[in-house]
């Protein structure tokens, strides 16, 4: 297996100003900003990382004219600033991604960056962009690396507008329809129905891929834990959130409350599968008052909560650490398995592969119910 090589990175990017990010008085020892490990003369030793920030402001994809952007930077000022209550997790910063001469070229370069950067096994990447598409190239990393992957997307609407001219707008089309395709299983959270035609619901089902309604995702959030925690990717665009949390969302007043979309970045940093998370379609022009930028910086910190968590988390089969519980239902058995440390729920598949579960799984199938979970899996299979 390659070995991660900074050398193949640093002409891409361009250093973090942290005299900037600090209002010039420097940060105390009691704020995010004096701990994290940021490429400003130095480049970061990223073999401890745990978080790996990293910024692109590529907008071009949006249809916007040939410029980079701040909102990176903005997130930083914010970010940088609140309290560390997680010392056990070490976030290294290595600064924004160079805007390339076209689109493709900024593509390629987040594309080689971030391949590279998933070769640190232990670590997730945290990327601040740009629009929505750039998760093209945050996939295209995993392919770059010829590995398959479960992509989760966070998004008022789903990008599969074929005759849309900007890509963020049909990107997903692009995506699922590529050859050869990496893409094992996608999960799509939190869509407003009327963004979407009924038919791109029909295309996702006959894909066997799931979409979960933001109405669903408010009124149960526990039960998409699961699919986030068996996701490798995450791609959250801002549009998910209510505008009232997120002044910078112009495209609809509803979605996710700012507390929701914690929780869902909670969720991303307690899972050992996650390695990405992309946070996207934030322009700082468009802001209020920071309160967007405050917004991410809060998605952020609730990552770094979920990672401190995931940290206590035992191994799966390591048993003596889990409640084990064999049932029979329709005609098939099947072994759950809770935490005894977070409460987390897994299933055995057929096969015995342990897929993440609810605990509302497991109550259905004490009840001689399949599990919709269940049996979606076993299409795919």
């Amino acid at each position: 297996m390659s070995s991660f090589n900074e050398q193949t990175i640093i002409d891409f990017l361009e250093p973090v100003h942290l005299f900037e990010l600090s209002q010039d008085e420097g940060f105390k020892k009691s704020q995010i900003g004096y701990y994290i490990d940021s490429y400003e003369d130095n480049f970061p030793d990223l073999s401890e990382a745990d978080l790996i920030i990293l910024g692109i402001g590529e907008y071009r994809g949006k249809g916007f004219p040939n410029r980079g952007t701040p909102s990176a930077d903005n997130f930083r000022t914010e970010f940088y600033q609140l309290y560390q209550w997680h010392k056990g997790v070490k976030i290294a910063d290595i600064g924004n991604i160079i805007i390339g001469k076209n689109i493709a070229d900024s593509y390629a370069a987040l594309k080689i960056v971030l391949s590279e950067l998933l070769l640190l096994e232990k670590a997730k990447i945290l990327i601040i962009g740009g629009s929505h598409d750039l998760t093209t190239a945050q996939c295209d990393a995993y392919a770059q690396l010829d590995r398959t992957f479960d992509l989760c997307c966070i998004d008022a609407k789903m990008d599969m507008d074929a005759e849309a001219p900007a890509p963020a707008d049909r990107f997903l089309l692009d995506m699922f329809t590529k050859t050869p395709n990496y893409l094992n299983h996608y999960n799509h959270l939190a869509f407003q129905s009327y963004f979407v035609h009924p038919e791109m619901l029909e295309v996702i089902d006959r894909l066997r891929f799931d979409c979960v309604r933001v109405g669903r995702v408010k009124e149960k959030i526990e039960e998409v834990e699961p699919p986030i925690r068996n996701s490798d990717i995450i791609s959250l665009d801002i549009s998910c959130i209510e505008s009232g949390h997120a002044p910078a969302n112009l495209m609809t007043p509803n979605g996710l409350s700012g507390e929701e979309a914690c929780r869902l970045m909670q969720f991303a940093g307690m899972s050992s599968k996650v390695s990405s998370i992309g946070l996207y379609n934030y322009q700082q022009h468009l802001d209020r008052n920071s309160q967007t930028a405050k917004q991410l910086s809060h998605l952020a910190w609730y990552l770094v909560d979920g990672l401190q968590q995931g940290k206590q988390e035992a191994d799966p089969t390591t048993k003596q650490n889990f409640n084990e519980f064999h049932l029979a239902f329709a005609e098939m058995e099947t072994t759950f398995l809770q935490s005894k440390k977070t409460g987390r729920w897994w299933m055995t598949l057929p096969d015995g592969q342990l897929l993440p579960c609810s605990y509302t799984d497991y109550i259905l199938a004490t009840q001689n119910e399949i599990p919709e979970r269940w049996l979606r899996a076993i299409e795919r299979s």
